[in-house]
């Protein structure tokens, strides 16, 4: 009897591991954010989350149609390439959206308060990056409200408007309690594995993954731990300005969708 309890608990599993991740609903209700790749530089599918994201005001991308691209890190902890990344930016004139978790604002203040000096927006990505799916509204409140506490004392940055949740983890619950906090939901519609700091595989392998999924409206998710981004983020911006794609903050995202409509027609 055990031997087929067993068999059939690995089925299970396996068959989990076999489903993309935006088809799996997680235990506490919560989804892992994920998307269907393609080579045909359009917008990823991500089945039934669109609706979801839709319906709370959250954002994976720019469906304007236009030839734009929205660059965000995330920074959990420091390896020395973030000064790099910032330099090239300010020579690009590039913004970006950094989302920083507590151990790096506390580790990091002189950097931090240069992102914001220079203009990029921080982000919030929590205090200690829990799995907001599976922890109370109040503890989900306080993560957020303390880092953006953290940040508010290193730099000129007071306020946070805009989050990434902790580990692509995300509900319906969660959007809901952001939108309430006063959040917008920031996830992603070009990554790739980036952050493991002993599996770098050299600025190319990064340069050819932003240029061969590359599209209009992308919100790329860089991680400034990787020393393949640094070393290619020059690169990479210089030619995809040459193939006329424009650089712009989420807060252009954000203010273009809710300005009106244009009327045709009476």
């Amino acid at each position: 009897m055990r031997q087929y309890i067993f068999m059939a608990v690995t089925l299970i599993l396996f068959f989990l591991a076999c489903v993309p991740s935006q088809y799996v609903i997680h235990a506490a209700g919560g989804y892992g954010w994920g998307f269907k790749k393609n080579d045909d530089h359009e917008i990823p599918d991500v089945g039934r989350y669109k609706q979801i994201l839709d319906e709370y005001g959250a954002y994976y991308a720019d469906f304007s149609g236009e030839k734009v691209v929205y660059l965000t890190f995330d920074n959990g902890y420091e390896e020395g390439y973030t000064d790099e990344i910032l330099d090239v930016l300010k020579r690009h004139k590039v913004p970006a959206t950094f989302f920083l978790t507590g151990h790096y604002v506390k580790s990091q203040p002189d950097l931090v308060e240069r992102i914001a000096d220079e203009g990029h927006i921080i982000g919030n990505h929590s205090y200690h990056h829990p799995d907001f799916t599976i922890v109370k509204r109040e503890t989900m409140k306080e993560e957020l409200e303390t880092l953006e506490e953290a940040v508010a004392e290193v730099s000129d940055q007071k306020d946070i408007k805009f989050m990434r949740p902790p580990k692509g983890m995300f509900s319906e619950n969660t959007l809901d309690w952001a939108n309430e906090l006063g959040y917008i939901h920031i996830f992603w519609s070009l990554a790739f594995v980036d952050w493991n700091t002993s599996e770098q595989k050299g600025w190319q392998y990064a340069y050819e993954n932003i240029m061969d999924h590359i599209h209009p409206g992308a919100i790329i998710l860089l991680h400034t731990v990787s020393s393949d981004n640094a070393k290619a983020l020059d690169k990479m911006i210089t030619a995809l300005k040459k193939q006329g794609y424009q650089f712009r903050s989420l807060d252009h995202l954000v203010l273009k969708n809710k300005l009106p409509r244009p009327i045709y027609g009476y």
